[in-house]
Formats: C-alpha cells, structure tokens, sequence
C-alpha cells in the first residue's frame, strides 16, 4: 500500500522530538523551562517506540553529572535515581589469566571517575520522563517514527509514525490504523546511534562532507545479582587487552551499583577484520576471566541488551542543521570513547539545541536552519571535551600496545591539545577481510554458570515483536548474502548480531537460504553498521516491539 493512498491524522506543535532518550528528553525540558522564563508558550512532544520511555535504553553507565546540574541543579531533591558515587576506580591491562594495573596516578584524566555516578540509564531517562511531563511535554511511548516529512522547499515538516495491522504480506490486517504525522516548525533527531532517520537525513543533506567516516562498537551489556560479600557498591573496573588482540579496538566494564548488582559488559569495535569474529562469544570469554568471574561466582544473571554505540568522535560530528531541524546525541555522535561516556553529552546537546529551537519559535521562525546550535556548540565544554578526545580513536586503530602509549603521551604532555590531529578514511563496513584471508575463531561451549548461550540470553532482554508485520531488517538484494557474504566472508551476520537473528540453514535441495529471525532483534543496530555490502537496512518495526529493558 502506498503512503500517498493512505489517509492519515496529523497533529502539530512547535517542536517535535525523535526519541526518548537523555538527548530528547533534555531538550524538551530545556525548551519548557526557556518558555516559562520567557512567557511564551511552546508545543513539545516527544516520540518513543520503545513501549515505555527507557524500555530501549541500554548504557553502562557511570554518569558523569556536569549536563545534569546544568538541566536540573535540585535533582537530587527531585529523586533522581542516581544514587551509587564512583568511590574507587580499577584500570585492568588484562592477559588470557592475568592482569597489570598501572598506577592510577599515571591514567591520563579522561579515565578518572571521581565525581561521577553508577546508574541505570534507563531509570535515568525514566526519570526525566517524569520531569519532561511536568513541565507539559507531551510524550508518546509507543509509537515509532518511520518517514520524515518534507514541505515543498525540501525542508523537514516533521515525521509520521508506522502504520499499525500491516500483515507479512504487507497488506493491511483488520487491525489496520494508519499512521499519524506530527507536524513542527522544527524537528529534533535523538534516535541513538545510528539513527533509522538520522542516517537518511546525513545523505540527504550530505552533512558528512569534510568529515572523516563515522565508526562504531557494539556494547553487550549483562546486569548480575552478586553474592554480597564480593559486591563493593561505587567500584568501577574498567579493562583492555584480552579476549580481543592487540588489533582489535575494544574493553570491558564492571560497574558496582546499588540493591547488590553489577552492571558488566564488553565493547567491540565494529572496525575489525576477522570475519569469524563473534562479538557475543568474546563477551563470554571475558566473563570467564578470573579477574571477572570472581565476582560471578554464586551470582544470578537477571538482564541482557546490547546497543551499537557511536565510537567517532569530533572528527565525525556531522553538520548539526538542516532546514527545519537538527540532530542531538547520539544520532549525531556525540560520544566520548576514551571515558565511554555519552549520557552528559547528550543531555548538553539536547540542551543547546533547545536554547536555538526555543528562541526560534517565539520569533515567529519556522523550518530554517538553526544556526544558533552548532554555534553553541563549537563555544561549549562539550565541544572541548570531544576535542581534547580526538585522536583517542585515530591511535587504538593502530593496535592497543602502541595506540595507548600514544594517547597517554597526548593526554599526559599536551592535554589533549596536540598539534595534529590523526584522520580516518575507512568506514568499519570496509574493513572486514575475506575469510580466506582469516583464521578461524574456536569459541568454548558455555557453562550455563557463567558463560551462557545467545537465545537464553536473548529471553532476559525481553525481546517481543509481533510476529504478523512485515520484518524490519530488509535486504537491498535478498541474494547477495548467500551470493556474496557466505562464500567470501563466511556469512559473518550470524556471528556479529548479538541476538541469534540471521542464519544461514540448508534448504530442502540442499542448498543455503539465509534466515532472518526479525523477532529476536533487540535493536542495536549492528547488522546496518557492519555488513560488508551495506545490504542489511534496519527500519522502524511497530512501535513498542523490541527489548523492554527493566534495568539497564
């Protein structure tokens, strides 16, 4: 069916906001308070298709709360849940059995913690929902935005939400609702890494142009109940080396919060170059580690996720602006990958581009370029903090041993502030070698105490989409995985997707079908980073489908 056959609703506001997360929930509530002291009224609505806001939330996290003081200076008097302060930070080079750790003195600032809070993101984000509701922002869970809208001079409108009751078949079902278009007069993108509408908006307006590619790792995230004698509530453990080699980008965490949980995971850089590479099976290798498993031992594992995460850096922050809108956290990359940190980033993001949006529309102004934000942006600390980051990337793709004497000497000697700045040019997609080129990975069995399988794993999460919908991983060309990735590559999507989605299995001929098992996806995004011909497009499902993460 044909969206220009379809009749839909439409409701308008001033501003409308693409995502639920720290970024867009920061950046209604900033526009909200900017109109109270302002005596102007402003529209907001912010759109999730997460069932709930924080339902697809996934982070480590240790929070750093500068953007926060800055949004809501009392929110410690308003219950936010950020309730475990770091109070000891551990630095890990680790081996196959065991591990260095280096004075913490000699760790350059941006590894240091002091100040900051172990959190779940989500009850974070959770929380800000509440705040953003208070001041009269109007939030709808739910409801997936799936096509941007343009007016007659190319400029965003706004978006509209999926159609509901479509069937596999693509036909409408008797449960058949159309979808409904919110209009603004400018439209925020805080969708996350890797953005279903900020990817289109970067082509489109060619906002990457001068700047190097933008790359990627994915975050496989666990949350454990420990045994209370090895919990140490505010302990942050972070890790390098092992199980990855030393040209493979990447670390772990274990992050000690409260109730006697931990939080632990691992990121891979998407940047590798072995094809049998399994990002799910390095997770459980280093489970195993003494260093980790210690704290295992006699405790439960109650939650599992994984999220893509925007790696790049400053040299890889698009253009911020387009006619009638913006884009905010992590759908523009503001991340900084030496601290693994993007939640403050994000908040401050959604912040200064509430402070352009919010003058805007009470000037009259509708669907120009908001100027006033990559302005903002270029002056902040967030701009010097991602700046001083910015050859930490550029150095670890040059293997470990050598990437981190190097950004210590940059961090330790110059502050950051080096006189050069090292350039990427291979996007993470063109790095994957052939597999005749590789060797094969051989990855122990799980244990079902420590290490365990994908599917159970995938059962925590919490995963759901209804089955009856067409399936929102499509392929350009449904035969070039078979053609293509499995004879020169070795089918490598059933080894980086996390969620058992993609497989390849024998026909009844006895030949290769490749399998997408779209039900399991828990949306992060790796297969439409990492798939070598870029033949894997990930779109918006029903609103609500997905993980519904309780705690992460």
């Amino acid at each position: 069916m044909s969206q220009s056959a379809i009749e839909r609703e439409s409701m308008e506001y001033d501003v409308v906001i693409v995502g639920g997360g720290p970024a867009g929930l920061a950046a209604a509530i900033r526009i909200k308070q900017w109109a109270a002291g302002n005596g102007a009224e402003i529209g907001v609505c912010v759109l999730e298709k997460g069932s709930e806001i924080g339902a697809h939330i996934l982070s480590g996290a240790v929070m750093d709360p500068i953007a926060l003081n800055e949004l809501l200076p009392d929110w410690q008097e308003r219950g936010a849940p950020l309730r475990s302060p770091v109070t000891e930070d551990r630095f890990l080079f680790l081996t196959a059995t065991g591990a260095v750790a280096p004075p913490h003195a000699l760790l350059p600032a941006c590894f240091h913690n002091d100040g900051c809070h172990v959190v779940s993101l989500a009850n974070v984000v959770r929380w800000l929902g509440q705040q953003a509701e208070a001041l009269g922002v109007e939030i709808f869970p739910g409801f997936a935005a799936a096509e941007i809208l343009y007016d007659a001079q190319g400029a965003v409108r706004g978006v509209a939400t999926g159609n509901l009751g479509v069937g596999k078949d693509g036909a409408p079902t008797d449960n058949f609702q159309p979808g409904v278009e919110l209009l603004g007069k400018y439209t925020l993108f805080a969708e996350g890494a890797r953005g279903h509408l900020g990817k289109q908006l970067l082509a489109r307006f060619n906002l990457m142009e001068g700047r190097d590619p933008q790359t990627w790792g994915i975050g496989i995230k666990e949350v454990w109940q420990i045994d209370p004698a090895l919990h140490r509530q505010g302990l942050v453990i972070h890790t390098a080396g092992y199980p990855l080699d030393n040209a493979t980008y990447g670390g772990g965490w274990m992050y000690h919060f409260e109730d006697g949980q931990v939080s632990l995971g691992l990121v891979v850089g998407l940047g590798y170059e072995n094809p049998y590479l399994e990002p799910f099976q390095e997770f459980q290798r280093w489970k195993a580690h003494p260093q980790v498993a210690r704290f295992l031992q006699g405790g439960k594992r109650v939650a599992y996720g994984a999220r893509a995460i925007n790696a790049s850096g400053w040299q890889s922050v698009p253009k911020l602006v387009f006619p009638g809108g913006a884009l905010i956290g992590c759908d523009a990359g503001f991340l900084n990958a030496p601290r693994i940190k993007g939640s403050h980033a994000a908040i401050k993001s959604g912040m200064l581009a509430a402070e352009a949006v919010a003058p805007a529309v009470a000037a009259g102004r509708a669907h120009d370029e908001l100027a006033e934000y990559p302005a903002a942006y270029e002056r902040s600390w967030l701009h010097d903090e991602l700046y001083r980051a910015r050859n930490f990337k550029p150095w670890l793709d040059k293997g470990l041993r050598l990437g981190a004497v190097m950004f210590s000497i940059d961090q330790l000697l110059f502050r950051g502030k080096a006189p050069w700045t090292l350039r990427r040019r291979k996007a993470d997609h063109e790095k994957l070698r052939p597999a005749a080129q590789c060797r094969p990975i051989e990855y122990p069995r799980p244990d079902g105490r420590i290490t365990f399988d994908k599917l159970s794993s995938v059962y925590l999460s919490n995963t759901n989409h209804e089955e009856n919908q067409p399936a929102h991983l499509t392929l350009k060309d449904p035969a070039m995985p078979v053609a293509v990735n499995l004879p020169k590559y070795a089918g490598p999507e059933a080894r980086y997707c996390p969620a058992g989605v993609y497989e390849y299995v024998k026909d009844e001929a006895g030949g290769d079908r490749f399998q997408i098992n779209f039900q399991n996806c828990v949306h992060c995004k790796t297969c439409d980073i990492k798939d070598p011909m870029q033949n894997i497009v990930w779109v918006v499902p029903e609103g609500g489908g997905g993980p519904n993460y309780p705690n992460m």
